[in-house]
């Protein structure tokens, strides 16, 4: 870290993350009975590397890169007489199945309080898409309770909860580009951000891909992981090049059987011009594309939808966890 307090290499240690927990340069405690509004990042892996067999834990060794896109979802948070969790649109699924629920839950337990908020989540993330929706959308329940609850988001705890309600939950709570490990779900290096970086979001309309499922087809035929290494280096010195040229995923076979579109778009998206680098969003079904320009993101997503009727979004990755506005 320079005088100045820019990033100019990685960050071993998470608890002195400058960019984590934006929501503190505002102050510590949100006034009591104010809303908040939160806006919650998607997020895609630059690189996941699935690792064979499982530990005693039952679940399987992983590594990934990942970064934050300007595609969000918005929480609007107060307090209540009870916890109350809603979307928009409305979900087809009870509010206790909602990772904003459960992360509020955990909250209470955590921290010994009652976790009466009323949650609003205004969704633009899809879901069972690999962009991260409900892992977003629980880190920002964390962060928004903290703030009013007066909790560093520091504390041991705050990560002990978000382990708690998914692999991709710890990652949300700090924002620029990281490698986690474990499970997926501890941080190992903070990298600098490749803040506005073009992307292109596209999915098949409907449908999606279950986790679990890819998982146990990955068991049942595993897929050798690409070297982590190379992207590392790549991530250290901020090579752009090197960067792209080391995007993979090794779930991205599995994804492409399970759902013979995601092999359609991926094979369609590597022949747009502007192209850096294409692959599948965690185990799908987004595939992204890393474009030259926001022109080419754009012409991407338009073509997707008019020629193709797929669902598509231009993107740029961002630096940022969820950030907080008090109202």
């Amino acid at each position: 870290m320079s005088a100045t307090g820019q990033m100019t290499g990685t960050v071993p240690n998470p608890a002195f993350d400058p960019y984590r927990a934006t929501a503190r340069a505002q102050g510590t405690i949100a006034p009591q009975g104010r809303s908040m509004l939160i806006t919650a990042p998607a997020k895609i892996n630059l690189y996941l590397g699935v690792h064979e067999g499982t530990g005693e834990d039952g679940y399987h060794r992983v590594d990934t890169v990942m970064t934050t896109l300007d595609l969000t979802d918005t929480l609007a948070i107060a307090p209540s007489d009870r916890l109350m969790v809603k979307t928009v649109p409305e979900a087809d699924f009870p509010q206790e199945s909602n990772t904003a629920y459960k992360a509020a839950v955990a909250m209470g337990k955590a921290f010994d309080r009652e976790p009466n908020f009323a949650i609003l989540i205004d969704k633009h993330i899809p879901i069972r898409a690999g962009l991260g929706g409900p892992s977003t959308d629980a880190a920002a329940t964390i962060m928004g309770i903290c703030r009013y609850w007066g909790v560093d988001p520091r504390d041991e705890r705050i990560d002990a909860v978000a382990r708690s309600i998914g692999a991709d939950v710890p990652f949300f709570l700090y924002g620029p580009p990281a490698h986690l490990d474990g499970r997926g779900d501890r941080m190992s290096e903070l990298f600098r951000p490749l803040t506005g970086t073009p992307v292109a979001l596209v999915k098949p309309m409907t449908g999606g891909v279950s986790t679990v499922e890819a998982y146990r087809r990955f068991d049942e035929a595993p897929v050798a992981a690409s070297p982590l290494e190379p992207m590392l280096e790549a991530m250290r010195s901020h090579d752009e090049q090197a960067i792209f040229e080391h995007v993979s995923n090794n779930l991205a076979p599995i994804a492409r059987e399970l759902c013979p579109q995601i092999g359609e778009i991926v094979d369609w998206m590597r022949e747009q011009p502007d192209v850096r680098a294409v692959d599948v969003c965690g185990s799908g079904a987004t595939v992204f594309a890393v474009c030259n320009t926001q022109m080419a993101a754009e012409k991407i997503g338009i073509a997707a939808m008019k020629e193709h009727g797929w669902w598509a979004q231009a993107a740029k990755m961002e630096k940022t966890g969820p950030i907080i506005a008090v109202g």
